[in-house]
């Protein structure tokens, strides 16, 4: 059985994530608080950064910059690493 969450994202209760998706304490807060439907989306989006803007994910500022708009996708711009 898949277990609901309030998902931040949807701004309503959907299924969560069936493992964290993400290291650290920011992927614990998505793990408790992004649905399934949300991190799905968040993956399309990231693939489109990703090719548009040439990311190299073996560059340690380029992932910087793709966690940044991350946070911003799905938490809004206000969100802070202290909000975790």
């Amino acid at each position: 059985m898949s277990k609901i969450i309030y998902c931040v994202f949807l701004k309503k209760y959907a299924e969560g994530l069936d493992a964290p998706c993400y290291p650290g304490s920011l992927g614990k807060y998505i793990y408790e608080h992004v649905s399934k439907d949300a991190w799905l989306k968040w993956k399309n989006k990231q693939i489109i950064l990703i090719n548009e803007n040439k990311l190299n994910m073996m560059n340690i500022s380029d992932r910087a910059i793709l966690e940044r708009e991350m946070q911003f996708f799905l938490f809004g711009k206000d969100f802070r690493h202290e909000n975790y």
